[in-house]
């Protein structure tokens, strides 16, 4: 499970070293792709697989299904992680993130997420505010 928050930065090649806590549980080569709410989503090799094969059982026929799947699978890569712990974050990916140099690598239970530092101040800033009308919100759900 993938707990925590760290900063961390990219170098110059746009490579990212993973959080030594993660690394071992996260395996090579890991799957990065589009996230939600414009940050990172890195998913172990199994987890990857389990929601590819989630997703594939999405109809067909409905538009908002095809275009998710899309994006997300077209936006996706694998990464493997070097000597170092590092994977390379590809320019359209640090593009879509809004990554520049400073980032912040999130454990979110089975993925990670990599978000730009400043886009992580500004979304944590806003979710704490409504941590817990949120959480009165989710509590239907059986959490």
């Amino acid at each position: 499970m993938f707990l925590g928050e760290y900063a961390h930065g990219l170098d110059n090649k746009g490579r990212l070293t993973i959080p030594s806590r993660f690394r071992e549980e996260l395996g090579s080569p890991c799957v990065v792709t589009r996230g939600l709410d414009q940050c990172l989503f890195v998913y172990p090799p199994q987890e990857w697989q389990a929601l590819a094969d989630k997703l594939a059982t999405l109809p067909l026929t409905q538009s908002d299904a095809r275009a998710f799947v899309r994006l997300l699978f077209s936006g996706a890569t694998e990464c493997e992680l070097d000597k170092q712990g590092r994977i390379l974050l590809p320019p359209h990916l640090r593009q879509y993130a809004g990554i520049d140099k400073e980032v912040v690598v999130i454990g979110v239970s089975r993925r990670i997420e990599v978000w730009s530092a400043a886009e992580w101040e500004q979304y944590s800033t806003a979710a704490a505010e409504s941590y817990e009308t949120i959480a009165e919100k989710i509590v239907d759900l059986g959490i």
